[in-house]
């Protein structure tokens, strides 16, 4: 799991004001949260954040966080930001504090490995799920969740429980949604369309 250290600073003014506050002087305003403590206000400078997060694990990053404050030695990874609509620049950010030695639920991306049979005959490969849910420790979180299709022909679905986990990782879901589809006309169909056309 990628790590790094992200200093913070106490944000002492609550509420939606504190926060339009924080955001006036250049700040992204945020609340530091976990099992064992009370929730930080806090606020953390945009670059700093983005550099913590330039890794393969992205918001599962497992960041060392710094400053004066409750918070000051957590590890903690990023459970939520909120973007601006149209400069997409951090809004809001929360920072859950997290427990080494207990399994917890993060997301993963989904990667796709290779390139289908079905895109060669023309086909379109749909990610219909772009995220996973895992349930793992935060040692063995994967920087993604890796789904070779090579084999996948039109019409083929890959579902929830096709994919196969890392060792001591585990895919949470309820039900067997669809994680990947091939669609498309298969060659074949042309085929027997046009010969219905010359028959008629």
């Amino acid at each position: 799991m990628a790590q790094a250290e992200l200093n913070l600073s106490n944000r002492e003014r609550l509420g939606k004001g504190g926060a339009r506050s924080a955001r006036r002087a250049g700040l992204v305003p945020g609340v530091v949260y976990g099992a064992d403590m009370s929730p930080c206000a806090v606020t953390v400078e945009p670059k700093a954040l983005q550099k913590a997060l330039a890794t393969d694990a992205g918001w599962n990053t497992l960041l060392t966080l710094r400053g004066e404050g409750a918070f000051a030695g957590r590890l903690a990874v990023v459970k939520d930001m909120q973007l601006h609509p149209l400069r997409r620049t951090p809004e809001h950010v929360d920072f859950q504090a997290i427990d080494m030695s207990r399994k917890q639920a993060f997301m993963v991306p989904v990667m796709v490995e290779g390139r289908s049979k079905g895109e060669k005959e023309g086909g379109t490969l749909e990610l219909i799920r772009k995220e996973l849910e895992v349930y793992c420790l935060p040692t063995q979180v994967p920087s993604s969740i890796d789904v070779p299709v090579a084999q996948l022909e039109i019409g083929d679905v890959v579902h929830i429980e096709d994919i196969k986990a890392p060792e001591g990782v585990e895919l949470v879901h309820d039900v067997n949604f669809t994680v990947i589809t091939v669609v498309g006309h298969k060659p074949s169909d042309d085929v027997e369309e046009g010969s219905e056309t010359s028959e008629d």
